[in-house]
């Protein structure tokens, strides 16, 4: 070995670095693993910041829905009588807040400033000559549709406009009566003899329907269809009058659905009438119902937004919720009773509802009022107004101040109401729900429509449900594929070949998610439902095809085996899996033809399986290939690494290499291998473009592998550009987030638990 030659007059020692050169490289040294010792600590300490930093902000948005729901009495205002006094029948709020409405019994309308009661204005109802008001009904308060019944058997239909303008820059709100129907009184089906006792009006689909009900037991209904001429702007109305069958007691309250389907009458004993009027020349008696128990009588009724719901009070001061529920076998829909609500300590005298939320307050005998949402099925908050019974109550559209009108009192209240998200309870969120219009409790998530008496539906279930079942279905194809390759590449592949494999499969990891969801809504969907039988023949052909090639390469001599160098066994596989695969598609039509009638996906539907093109196969599949290389590669890592003297004692002992990888090699990498199954999963679970364009998102609790999902990654990125800044379902949508961080965290934990137990017990090895 040759040596380096020294002058012979230099010393030895004079090789070495002179003490202060030592002192020096001690100092760099040490400089080095300070920086690298606090340098580390820093930076893991700062991504657990981070990690603070993000659930501090999500719950952040997340409090104002635990935020307790307020309602106080903030003021009063003397009643706003006219010259002779009347009483009143209802009580309206403007959006704004501004300007209160007092419609009296003699017909008069007076509106007042709701700050301080002083009145703006004051307005008639014409009515017919020696004829008084005898009955008042109104439509669902967001239509501000109002009609009042007289004596001689006419009745008069009004709205009210609320006109803005901007003198000076200041709004002004103005409130106008308007005559939808004519400024003239008229009358319903045909003309009722007598006093009405009960009147309804409804702007629905068709047109407006007027109903009204007698002390007799009598019912008339009017359709009215209007339209306005294009040239002329003249309004022309068309009617069509209907009697309905009679009631034996007499009529106390009518209500008739938005869909112009069916008409309810509730008669003095509280029992409803349920009439179908989607024919109203031949409307017929489908079922009457008892709405409170013997003994009870009904108090207070009216529909919640959307008139899809009734709430019920009861003397016994019962609260509950009735809608009409499709029965399967009949096709009927009958009115059902879906739940309760807190009950009031006496007789509930009025029930006022919400404008766009399914909530309403309703008044007892005892002065208490109580503010419930429905969907919920909670009641939120109570308060003692006073001692005498409610009368009448107002609630503004934006749900924050409420006007309350107590018997014999000369003065209104004014409550002031804090409760901007009743949606969200916990009930809600995670439990089942019988939404308006369903057969029966549901876990739903539809957050919006068109219709603004929407019910929203916000259950996280199929949410966490779609999360948990792409993760699923992506592991089953991933963690098999890439764990086997792993042991395989670093244990039994030559280096040359592994060389070309890993940094191969790790390659795959620099795809775009969005390119591969791309291609498996577009291009890998249809090609499947087009060619369903290739999933159940290539799951038996391939896996045995590849078996029989193994076995048939072991039976030739070994002068021809050994012309392939030792661990590059694998690439003979290569044609094979492609002829196998080929086959597969290639017998695709002909099993279908022979087994399937020639259509695997319309046998599917015929024998009752629900197939969607973007179902959970699909992502499976796309969202697989993408985790394969992140759990590939720290598998693999793990493998190799394992240190070679195990490996070689083992084999020098007599074992086969089999042997040594399930009996040394797995049991030392597990942790690794564990860590790598794990981190695949997050990744799963937190993977967003490829469910959303490959699943098609439809949040459904199943997990059937024909049908989609939506997750809860996928969710939020759909809606939260989309939803208002501070509303409901904006801040459900960080609760959903939320959710997301605490199940990766726990599961990350669990998962490194796991991993530190396994590493502890075989460190030994």
């Amino acid at each position: 070995m040759p040596t380096l030659a020294k002058p012979e007059d230099e010393p030895v020692g004079s090789l070495l670095p002179s003490p202060q050169q030592r002192e020096k490289l001690r100092r760099i040294r040490g400089f080095h693993d300070a920086f690298s010792k606090y340098g580390i600590a820093t930076a893991g300490f700062g991504v657990i910041f981070a990690l603070m930093l993000i659930f501090v902000y999500l719950f952040s948005e997340v409090i104002p829905l635990l935020k307790p729901v307020s309602m106080e009495v903030v003021g009063e205002l003397a009643v706003p009588a006219g010259e002779t006094p009347s009483p009143t029948v209802h009580l309206t709020l403007d959006r704004f807040e501004q300007i209160g409405g007092r419609y009296s019994a003699n017909g008069a309308i007076t509106f007042f400033d709701a700050n301080d009661g002083h009145i703006l204005s004051r307005q008639h109802v014409k009515l017919p000559d020696e004829a008084v008001v005898t009955a008042f009904g109104r439509s669902e308060s967001r239509k501000s549709l109002f009609v009042y019944g007289f004596s001689d058997g006419s009745v008069m239909p009004l709205r009210v406009d609320y006109t803005q303008t901007f003198p000076d820059g200041v709004r002004v709100v103005t409130p106008e009566l308007a005559f939808p129907l004519g400024e003239e009184p008229i009358r319903i089906g045909g003309g009722i003899e007598g006093d009405y006792s009960a009147l309804a009006i409804v702007d629905g689909r068709g047109g407006y329907i007027i109903a009204g009900g007698t002390d007799q037991g009598e019912i008339a209904m009017a359709l009215f269809r209007t339209r306005r001429n294009m040239f002329t702007r003249e309004q022309q109305i068309t009617r069509t009058d209907y009697h309905l069958p009679a009631i034996d007691h007499p009529v106390r309250q009518l209500f008739v659905n938005e869909s112009l389907r069916n008409l309810f009458a509730i008669d003095d004993q509280g029992t409803l009438y349920n009439f179908d009027i989607v024919d109203g020349t031949n409307a017929r008696l489908i079922e009457q119902i008892a709405l409170v128990p013997e003994g009870v009588t009904t108090t207070a009724v009216d529909f919640l937004v959307g008139s899809r719901s009734l709430i019920v009070g009861g003397s016994d001061g019962s609260l509950a919720q009735w809608f009409l529920v499709r029965d399967e076998d009949s096709g009927e829909s009958h009115m059902t009773r879906i739940r309760g609500f807190r009950p009031h300590q006496s007789a509930v005298r009025y029930i006022e509802p919400e404008y766009t939320r399914k909530g309403f307050l309703s008044g007892d005998e005892n002065g208490t009022v109580a503010l419930h949402y429905a969907t919920s099925s909670v009641t939120l908050k109570t308060l003692q107004v006073a001692d005498n019974p409610i009368r009448r109550i107002a609630i503004s559209p934006i749900n924050r101040l409420a006007l309350v009108k107590r018997e014999g009192a000369e003065t209104i209240e004014r409550l002031a109401i804090d409760n901007p998200h009743p949606q969200a309870s916990f009930s809600a969120l995670w439990g089942k729900v019988w939404y308006e219009g369903r057969a029966q409790p549901e876990f739903i998530w539809q957050s919006s429509s068109a219709d603004d008496a929407f019910e929203s539906k916000f259950s996280l279930v199929p949410l966490s449900v779609g999360t948990l079942k792409a993760a699923l279905f992506a592991m089953l194809l991933a963690a098999p594929l890439a764990i086997m390759g792993a042991i395989y590449t670093a244990y039994f592949m030559s280096p040359g070949m592994r060389r070309i494999v890993k940094p191969s499969i790790e390659l795959m990891e620099a795809l775009p998610t969005v390119i591969l969801g791309f291609l498996a809504g577009i291009w890998l969907a249809p090609f499947i439902e087009n060619n369903l039988p290739i999933l159940f023949v290539g799951l038996i052909l391939l896996p045995l095809g590849v078996l029989l090639s193994s076995l048939g390469w072991y039976q030739l001599p070994e002068r021809v085996r050994h012309l392939v160098p030792a661990g590059w066994e694998a690439a003979l596989l290569i044609p094979v899996v492609i002829m196998l695969g080929w086959i597969t598609i290639s017998a695709s039509p002909w099993i279908e033809v022979l087994w399937f009638d020639g259509s695997m996906r319309q046998w599917l539907t015929d024998v009752g399986i629900t197939y969607d093109q973007r179902n959970a196969l699909i992502v499976g599949l796309a969202m697989g290939f993408a985790v394969i290389p992140t759990i590939f590669s720290i598998a693999e890592d793990a493998v190799f690494n394992v240190p070679r003297h195990l490996t070689q004692g083992s084999l020098a002992l007599g074992a086969t290499p089999w042997q040594t990888v399930t009996g040394v090699v797995l049991l030392t990498a597990s942790p690794g291998m564990f860590s790598a199954i794990m981190i695949g999963f997050g990744r799963a679970v937190g993977e967003t473009m490829i469910v959303l364009m490959a699943s098609g998102n439809s949040p459904i609790v199943n997990f059937s592998i024909f049908e989609g999902m939506r997750t809860l990654a996928a969710n939020i990125a759909v809606e939260l550009p989309e939803t208002a800044v501070g509303s409901t379902h904006f801040r459900i949508l960080f609760v959903s987030a939320l959710v997301l961080l605490i199940f990766t965290f726990v599961l990350n934990t669990a998962a490194e638990i796991v991993r530190q137990r396994l590493r502890k017990r075989y460190a030994s090895l």
